[in-house]
């Protein structure tokens, strides 16, 4: 089972990067408020229809959460409207790579102190030695484009 997860979240991680490539043409074209709107609405929609078709009732709802839970809704937006933006300066796998680098650093920080109300999962030699990697991807795939912008 953990390895479908594994796979599941490479698709899922396949798919953030065809979406912030589109977004980044569509946002170049419409604008980048527009793109973001379209996102979140047709998300919305997709995922109410999901909800209303397949969702299991549940004995909590979302207004009976604290409602600190609420605010991850909204780490959403700041996503899309800075990938929108990025793309179209940087490039895709420039913009990619620099949010893996983020989620990385910050879930370590969360898994380390417990965050969230998370589990503890203490930072190692080899988490750091992952970060370390994840850096030098960034910094490589930074240095293609400058090369790449000498040469044009």
């Amino acid at each position: 089972m953990t390895i479908l997860m594994i796979l599941l979240t490479i698709v899922g991680g396949a798919l953030l990067s065809v979406q912030a490539a589109i977004n980044g043409q569509l946002g170049s074209k419409v604008g980048v408020f527009r793109s973001a709107f379209l996102t979140f609405s047709v998300g919305a929609l997709i995922t109410a229809l999901l909800i209303f078709y397949f969702e299991p009732r549940q004995a909590v709802t979302l207004l009976d959460v604290p409602k600190w839970q609420l605010l991850g809704a909204m780490c959403g937006v700041p996503y899309i409207i800075i990938m929108v933006l990025a793309i179209q300066r940087i490039g895709t796998a420039l913009a990619t790579i620099a949010v893996i680098f983020g989620q990385l650093l910050m879930s370590m920080l969360i898994d380390h102190f417990g965050w969230l109300g998370n589990a503890v999962l203490p930072f190692s030699t080899y988490r750091l030695g992952a970060l370390m990697f994840l850096g030098l991807a960034l910094y490589l795939i930074y240095s293609s484009n400058k090369i790449k912008e000498v040469q044009v």
